[in-house]
């Protein structure tokens, strides 16, 4: 599996509710660029979407994809980019892995909700499935403590803090 070349660190973080950054590649050659919500699982990211949605149409023409994870607390930044080939599932088993990462991300009230979960369950019928060929690392707090000496994140006021 892809993952098993990926720092054990960084599959953790995967395994965490963020918002990830999907990119894909329209005709022109241009980048579509989406915040998902995605499920990583078996060294595969997952991400449930709308068969007409930009990025599933992209996948379709250009099997091809990169998701980024990033931890945006300043001092220590870090994250995770996955490239490689893309594809896309439905039927039986896109509805059993969306429905997945929605309970990833939606309380129990809201799956139980019938204005809520049958809306994203008739919504997202298709699965985008990224397999990995790459993977990108970065951790900016062993940065800053390799090239700053940890003075950049451990020193009060020298980080601006995020709008």
């Amino acid at each position: 599996m892809p993952a098993q070349t990926l720092d054990p660190t960084f599959q953790q973080m995967l395994q965490r509710r963020f918002i990830a950054t999907l990119g894909t590649t329209n005709a022109d050659g241009s980048i579509h660029l989406t915040a998902v919500w995605y499920l990583f699982e078996d060294g595969r990211l997952y991400v449930a979407t709308s068969s007409k949605s930009r990025k599933a149409r992209n996948v379709a023409t250009q099997p091809k994809a990169s998701l980024m994870v990033d931890v945006r607390k300043p001092g220590s930044e870090r994250g995770v980019t996955a490239a490689g080939r893309a594809d896309l599932l439905s039927g039986n088993q896109s509805r059993e892995i969306n429905r997945r990462i929605h309970t990833r991300y939606l309380s129990a009230a809201a799956m139980a909700d019938p204005q809520i979960e049958p809306v994203f369950a008739s919504f997202d019928d298709v699965t985008l499935r990224l397999t990995p060929e790459s993977w990108f690392t970065w951790d900016m707090a062993a940065l800053d403590a390799q090239a700053f000496g940890g003075r950049l994140g451990g020193t009060p006021g020298y980080l601006l803090p995020l709008d």
